[in-house]
């Protein structure tokens, strides 16, 4: 190998580490979104179970079934 080649493939091998760095770091901040959405998407969850909890609780009708309905005197 010439002493071109060498400096040639150095150059590369530099470049190829230094994307690799880069690359490396891009994917752990995409990593350090996607924690942080699933946490989000969790909270929301229960969130969002918690209401639908108050709703069927403010949804139940205050009338009494017909099997603990008293008659009416007239009957």
């Amino acid at each position: 190998m010439t002493q071109e080649n060498i400096g040639t493939t150095d150059s590369r091998l530099m470049d190829l580490e230094i994307r690799l760095t880069h690359q490396e770091a891009t994917l752990q901040e995409l990593n350090d979104v996607i924690v942080q959405h699933q946490k989000l998407i969790d909270r929301l969850s229960l969130e969002i179970a918690a209401l639908k909890e108050q709703l069927l609780a403010q949804a139940q009708p205050n009338i009494a079934s017909p099997a603990e309905e008293t008659r009416p005197p007239h009957y």
